[in-house]
């Protein structure tokens, strides 16, 4: 398989995606389908670096898995991906291999605990680190072709805000904004906020304070952001939740395992799984805007517990 006929298919439009084939398919096990809904695609943001984002999208993951839902892990961090050595995962293959046409999406699915998946990227490669322009819709239109879609897609972008991480952002359902109490944070997550709403059309954004000392830190945090967000764009800022600073998440992230795995009883755990269960609370996902690229746009996945 060459890097010419895996872009191609890649970039394939989704009528091209779904013929007839796959039309007798589904009537052939038609009686046995459950109903389906949309996938639900959550991407992680932070804006600035190290504010937690990979962490908490790595426990939020774990956590939604543990309930026994089905979740896949996109580290869409390209050229500094982590997600595999958070979770002490040895990928052979990453996002690259998709690209250039020697896997497909499928082949790169690895098991966490808890059933969670995880597609990794690669850290250190430039190849990655430099995509042009269409990969990274590339990469988003290969979810079409999963053949089991799962409930939940979290994505877990990089910082900044590069023509990468805006497309992963905008085509979600939701953005998790990921701020800690640094003004370079509280900044940086403005900008993301002001890029996606202005260039991209998002208008809601759910915020977790992270590494906080308690509830009343949290709620401030929010509160700096969302008074900026008023005053100048048209969006809504969501308090989703707080991961409280606590030593048994330094420790996980050290023996490379989710603090919700490996510490669950710990105060940091347990706000992981509170984001987790505020989650479970929203609503079945809109459908994506007319012309706008988003993951999973022409599949939906089971209805589980809904």
């Amino acid at each position: 398989m060459n890097q010419a006929w895996g872009l191609r298919n890649l970039f394939a439009p989704l009528n091209m995606l779904t013929g007839s084939g796959s039309d007798v398919l589904g009537q052939a096990s038609g009686l046995d389908q459950k109903p389906r809904r949309r996938v639900r695609t959550i991407a992680v943001a932070g804006g600035k670096g190290g504010v937690g984002k990979s962490t908490v999208a790595v426990n939020l993951s774990m956590s939604l898995a543990m309930s026994g839902r089905e979740v896949i892990l996109l580290d869409a961090d390209m050229g500094l991906a982590n997600v595999d050595v958070l979770l002490g995962l040895s990928p052979t293959r990453h996002l690259g291999h998709l690209l250039d046409g020697s896997c497909a999406l499928e082949d790169l699915l690895m098991r966490a605990p808890h059933g969670l998946k995880v597609i990794p990227a690669s850290s250190g490669g430039r190849r990655l680190a430099q995509l042009g322009s269409g990969e990274p819709a590339a990469v988003i239109r290969a979810f079409d072709d999963l053949p089991s879609p799962p409930e939940f897609l979290l994505v877990d972008t990089a910082a900044g805000v590069s023509d990468s991480v805006t497309m992963f952002a905008s085509a979600a359902d939701d953005v998790v904004l990921v701020v800690c109490d640094e003004p370079a944070s509280l900044t940086d997550a403005y900008a993301m906020v002001k890029v996606l709403s202005r260039e991209f059309g998002v208008r809601r954004f759910r915020v977790v304070a992270n590494m906080v000392r308690h509830a009343g830190e949290a709620r401030q945090l929010h509160e700096k952001l969302a008074r900026v967000c008023d005053r100048f764009l048209d969006v809504v800022l969501d308090f989703m939740g707080m991961v409280p600073y606590d030593e048994h998440l330094r420790q996980a992230i050290r023996r490379q395992a989710a603090v919700v795995d490996a510490w669950p009883s710990s105060r940091s755990a347990q706000g992981f799984k509170q984001l987790a269960g505020v989650v479970d609370t929203w609503g079945e996902p809109d459908s994506p805007g007319r012309g706008r690229i988003a993951f999973f746009g022409g599949q939906m996945a089971p209805v589980v517990g809904w």
